[in-house]
């Protein structure tokens, strides 16, 4: 798959933006979500312009997983408690076309 050349996401990716990455491997990076809605809000993505989880493959996801926990550990919510999110669609809340897994922490968070 290849990147989006107006993707924000992919903009990110490629170092484009003036963001600082928390994570940064060969198939994705992490960054702190511009509008936080906890003290911890980190966005991993893959590198690549993916939409949806369905368009993964197994080996991404499985590194997308193992990031979420990295991350959890290194802004220090892993024995607290943290949340993983994944919005499909705008339905559900999507803003950026691309797809990017939620790590919020920080705080007690309900449910949804």
């Amino acid at each position: 798959m290849a990147q989006q050349e107006d993707c924000p996401f992919c903009q990110i990716a490629r170092g484009e933006m003036d963001t600082e990455l928390l994570l940064d491997e060969e198939n994705l990076v992490a960054f702190e979500d511009l509008d936080p809605q906890a003290p911890v809000h980190v966005l991993i993505i893959p590198r690549d312009h993916v939409t949806s989880d369905t368009d993964l493959s197994p080996e991404i996801l499985k590194q997308l997983i193992d990031a979420t926990q990295t991350i959890a550990q290194q802004q220090g919510v892993a024995e607290s408690g943290y949340a993983t999110r994944i919005n499909h669609g705008e339905d559900a809340g999507q803003m950026v076309d691309h797809l990017h897994v939620h790590v919020v922490g920080g705080r007690e968070l309900g449910f949804p």
